[in-house]
């Protein structure tokens, strides 16, 4: 069964990005079939493209339409036959639906169809743990000092609960994107490796931290790895 490995974090900067890259090349060294699903893919990969459209026309996706996306996904992943597919900030589109502002029993029972969905893959969380203020001020550096205005004002603008004004209040709220997104994981027990304080670790520790927790979802492929 093709592994569906989607990484999360606690606030952008926190290293999911070279977290996937880092575990693409692990998995491909070891020989594995390798879809690394990069965070910008989503506008161009052509599964997704009814969401694309929809964003652009609205502003607003809706939760049937992920779902008939993620069904067309995991059509593809069966016919490449792909062992491992590493997805960057894709599923459960937890901050997608707080933004859309559904709560969290709408959330559910979007979790509840979409854990139905992927029931031919075998999905793990890895979340990526830490401090949002320092995340997102490793992100600010990152991406130049513009950055963190353009993201607080996004999320302002996506009118998100708690609401975001300035950089406190976005801390507020990706806590609770964080707890909404936990808690829809374990409630629909997916795998779920969390990796704690990843914003104070090297990448090459986070790295390693991620391929034993992810051990134990490698199924025969196992057998092919080093740690």
């Amino acid at each position: 069964m093709t592994v569906l490995i989607t990484v999360w974090g606690a606030s952008p900067g926190v290293g999911k990005s070279t977290l996937c890259d880092g575990l693409s090349r692990w998995l491909t060294d070891a020989g594995l079939r390798v879809d690394h699903f990069r965070e910008e893919e989503i506008l161009t990969r052509p599964q997704f493209a009814a969401v694309a459209e929809e964003f652009k026309a609205t502003g607003r996706v809706r939760r049937q339409t992920l779902i008939a996306a993620t069904a067309q996904f995991v059509d593809a992943i069966m016919a490449s036959g792909d062992d491992v597919v590493i997805a960057d900030a894709l599923m459960p589109f937890v901050p997608t639906l707080l933004a859309m502002r559904h709560g969290e029993e709408a959330i559910d029972a979007f979790m509840i169809a979409l854990t139905e969905v992927l029931a031919r893959v075998r999905p793990v969380m890895v979340f990526l743990d830490g401090n949002a203020e320092r995340a997102l001020a490793r992100a600010t550096r990152r991406e130049g000092e513009h950055w963190l205005d353009w993201y607080v004002g996004k999320l302002a603008g996506y009118e998100v609960s708690p609401p975001v004004a300035d950089v406190a209040s976005a801390v507020k709220y990706l806590l609770r994107e964080r707890a909404v997104t936990l808690g829809a994981v374990r409630r629909k027990d997916w795998g779920l490796v969390v990796i704690e304080r990843a914003d104070e670790l090297p990448p090459d520790e986070v790295l390693q931290v991620a391929q034993r927790g992810l051990m134990p979802w490698l199924g025969d492929a196992r057998g092919r790895i080093d740690v």
